[in-house]
């Protein structure tokens, strides 16, 4: 059965659209037109514009477009959408956004202790962890997911907390939490090890573990997150399987599968750029690192002389 029996307003989300402009037209405003207003400003760059832009239109793809439909009747979209909304759109914001912007957005009170306090990046690590954990919990998901305001609070609360986990490799302000040189490596792999246990779960059940992905009254409820009532009153549904002839177990292990490639991916391509800025660095000062190591050497001769 198509999807487009859902109309247009469940398929492409026109609010959500106009918000996405909003938000694009808002940035280049401040940016550009209105830079002249914050301290410490500079030209924005090509590679911050892209940055910004490709995580807004990222950003409406997974939670505005026909994307957004078909991640409520397939697992494996959804785990697309999550993969892409935690591990990719967040980077491309914190690069996206200037310095200057993200210092006054930080001069706010509440939202500077909100930063410093949850991303130190032993506490930014094990709360996404826990969060992505928690929200894959069979009971869990089945009950937000039939709950519009319960989805789109822990959503963006897990959006957050994605945000606070990426902070410490990417922000580039002083004073901030960081994760220096080659501990950006442990960090990240840490990361990646610590949600690989709900997608082992997810990977290896032998049976479907969700509800709103199964056939019956949760499905239908579910697909109220995305559909008018209205207008799933006027169709007569029975389950998932009316879109896909996949089974629902197979679907389910290819979600498993999916997130887990999206993030080893995406956290590869961010070690390859941490090792490059190491040996960028190292480079660049390997005549200090020399000097530095003949002056240790000559200080030891001296002092067991």
């Amino acid at each position: 059965m198509p999807l487009n029996i859902f109309g247009f307003q469940a398929l492409w989300s026109p609010l959500f659209i106009i918000f996405t402009l909003v938000i694009i037209a808002l940035y280049f405003f401040i940016t550009v037109k209105n830079r002249h207003r914050f301290e410490g400003n500079e030209p924005l760059t090509k590679k911050q514009a892209s940055a910004f832009v490709i995580a807004i239109l990222l950003l409406y793809a997974v939670k505005g477009s026909p994307a957004d439909l078909l991640g409520h009747i397939l697992f494996s979209v959804h785990m697309v959408q999550m993969a892409i909304l935690l591990m990719l759109i967040p980077p491309l914001l914190i690069a996206g956004i200037p310095i200057w912007v993200w210092r006054k957005f930080l001069s706010y009170s509440v939202i500077k202790f909100s930063f410093r306090y949850f991303t130190k990046p032993i506490l930014a690590l094990v709360v996404f962890s826990g969060l992505f954990s928690i929200y894959h919990i069979p009971l869990i998901l089945d009950f937000i997911k039939q709950n519009e305001w319960y989805h789109s609070l822990f959503t963006l609360i897990l959006f957050i907390s994605s945000i606070f986990l990426w902070w410490p490799i990417m922000n580039k302000l002083s004073g901030e939490h960081k994760v220096q040189g080659l501990s950006k490596v442990g960090y990240i792999i840490g990361s990646a090890v610590l949600i690989t246990p709900a997608c082992a779960l997810i990977i290896f059940a032998d049976q479907p573990m969700y509800e709103t992905y199964t056939s019956g009254a949760a499905w239908v409820k579910s697909m109220e997150l995305c559909v008018p009532s209205s207008k799933l009153a006027t169709l007569s549904l029975s389950g998932p399987e009316m879109f896909t002839s996949m089974p629902t177990i197979e679907d389910q292990q290819l979600g498993g599968v999916i997130m887990k490639i999206i993030q080893e991916v995406i956290y590869g391509v961010i070690l390859a750029m941490v090792f490059f800025e190491w040996y960028k660095s190292e480079q660049e000062n390997a005549d200090e690192i020399t000097n530095q190591a003949l002056r240790d050497r000559q200080a030891y001769v001296v002092a067991n002389k």
